[in-house]
């Protein structure tokens, strides 16, 4: 089984995930509206079972909640897929919403990058403040150990533009992560 459970508590969150990269039931609770709906389409998206429990100090800022929950997710990420052997390593996928469009490009390589170029016209969506994305996504490739490109190709609303990427990301992970009939990691150095 390709599964994690990860707990971490701060002065400034409590996070608790279950991650199955091979599917199950999503339950996501953040106290965040916008960011519980970014998870739910994440999980959703990429096939996977996904549990979160957040608790934050909310009275501050959304900030330390979502990028904390990009920390502990990166983490599941990075100990389901143990030596990242048997599987394809690499995944690209567009995703349309409405008027934007989003890119993901990523290499489960254990060499952790983020190159992030979106911009968002609207600074907030609900609770949830839209440069955030960038602080979420730079959390999970830090602790997953992933190499992820994550770009705008245009867009208007801040709703539909975080919305692709979120999506984008899941189905190129969902590309990645897929099993392949080698148990050995996909490179010329025999590990990643």
């Amino acid at each position: 089984m390709r599964t994690a459970v990860i707990d971490r508590k701060t002065k400034e969150t409590d996070i608790h995930v279950e991650l199955n990269l091979d599917g199950g039931e999503t339950d996501i609770s953040t106290g965040i509206g916008f960011f519980d709906h970014m998870l739910t389409a994440f999980s959703v998206h990429g096939g996977f079972g996904l549990t979160v429990k957040a608790v934050g100090d909310l009275h501050v800022d959304c900030h330390h909640t979502v990028e904390d929950t990009g920390i502990v997710i990166g983490k599941a990420f990075d100990k389901a897929l143990k030596d990242k052997g048997g599987i394809e390593r690499f995944g690209s996928f567009y995703v349309p919403m409405d008027e934007a469009l989003a890119f993901c490009s990523l290499d489960i390589s254990g060499r952790p990058f983020l190159v992030f170029d979106a911009d968002f016209p609207e600074e907030r969506i609900g609770t949830y403040d839209s440069c955030m994305t960038e602080e979420f996504m730079r959390a999970f490739a830090y602790h997953s150990g992933i190499t992820l490109h994550l770009k705008l190709c245009y867009g208007k609303n801040s709703h539909h533009i975080t919305e692709a990427i979120y999506k984008a990301l899941a189905h190129a992970l969902k590309a990645a992560v897929k099993m392949t009939e080698s148990d050995k990691p996909l490179s010329t150095k025999g590990v990643l």
